[in-house]
């Protein structure tokens, strides 16, 4: 298949990017390179430096590559940002890929995966883990944009007929994750530590997450493309365990061999206190369920950084 990948010279996109050579794809990657990485991207894939808001720009690229399948992972995924510049926030991340789904309906796309976040929807849990059919109360401008799309699809779907696909990620960690970003703590403290600094936990430490391997997120990408079932569904993708803060932070520093406290600092406006997901559906529609434990992923992301993978993101990032 020829497979569209938004996004695809970021953290995660460039993963599914390479999986997707490996399997034998023809691979097109669109991404800004606002926050993703040219070296990232796989020279067997074919890249366009385009900002998805740029209708015409992204027209260009589906009358040339004519996708059978689109893979969006490009968003602002900045939740303090979107609190601050809530309308930034909703011209990437609803305007964008309103852009990306009336393209895939004029040129005929089979099936649209759209990344969503289990993180930020769900809003404060009712019970735990979350399930798929758990309320949608997100608290936070970004919650509220990733949902807004993931409503027009499920619209789409009525009105035109467009197969999609909906991800709703945990907190997704691994190597080439950027370790000066707002997101992805175990990447923020590995670096941290190995160069001696003392990682900051905004909170007390108790706060949790639901934390999955790159590797694993991978996975269940490659089965949404694949899958006929999966389509017109959502999905899921965590271990259905809460970690604390304090929890990643013991793991890592066991990983690095280093010993020092963090520094604990006030709470982040916008971010809920516990989150787990369960992610049932995707094993019984998907087969899909994570197959690395916390402990020897943390490890292999250690190493990433310890072997210099994080100081060029470092020193390149143009995040806060």
């Amino acid at each position: 298949m020829k497979i569209l990948v938004t996004g695809g010279a970021g953290f995660i996109g460039s993963h599914v990017v390479d999986a997707l050579v490996r399997e034998g794809h023809q691979v097109v990657v669109v991404d800004d390179l606002s926050m993703g990485r040219r070296e990232q991207v796989s020279p067997a894939a074919r890249f366009h430096q385009v900002d998805i808001r740029q209708r015409d720009a992204m027209e260009e690229v589906f009358r040339a590559e004519h996708p059978e399948v689109v893979n969006h992972h490009a968003a602002q995924g900045n939740l303090r940002r979107s609190m601050t510049e809530p309308s930034f926030d909703a011209s990437v991340n609803i305007l964008g890929s309103l852009i990306l789904i009336e393209l895939s309906l004029a040129y005929r796309v089979k099936r649209f995966v759209y990344i969503s976040s289990g993180g930020a929807v769900y809003g404060k849990p009712q019970r735990l883990p979350v399930d798929e059919d758990h309320p949608i109360r997100p608290v936070s401008a970004y919650g509220v944009s990733k949902y807004s799309v993931e409503q027009y699809l499920d619209l789409y779907r009525s009105v035109s007929g467009l197969d999609y696909t909906i991800l709703r990620y945990g907190n997704v960690y691994g190597p080439r994750q950027d370790p000066r970003g707002e997101a992805g703590v175990v990447a923020i403290f590995s670096r941290q530590m190995l160069v001696g600094e003392r990682p900051t936990i905004f909170g007390d430490g108790t706060k949790t997450r639901d934390y999955v391997h790159v590797d694993d997120i991978v996975r269940a990408n490659l089965l949404a493309m694949a899958q006929k079932r999966a389509v017109g569904r959502v999905y899921n993708l965590g271990r259905g365990s809460e970690v604390s803060d304090r929890q990643i932070f013991e793991l890592v520093r066991s990983s690095v061999g280093v010993t020092m406290e963090p520094i604990l600092a006030a709470k982040r406006p916008g971010e809920i206190d516990r989150i787990c997901l369960d992610p049932s559906r995707a094993k019984a529609t998907l087969g899909w369920e994570p197959s690395i434990p916390l402990e020897e992923g943390i490890g292999r992301t250690v190493e990433f950084y310890r072997g210099g993978g994080g100081r060029r993101l470092a020193r390149d990032s143009d995040r806060v």
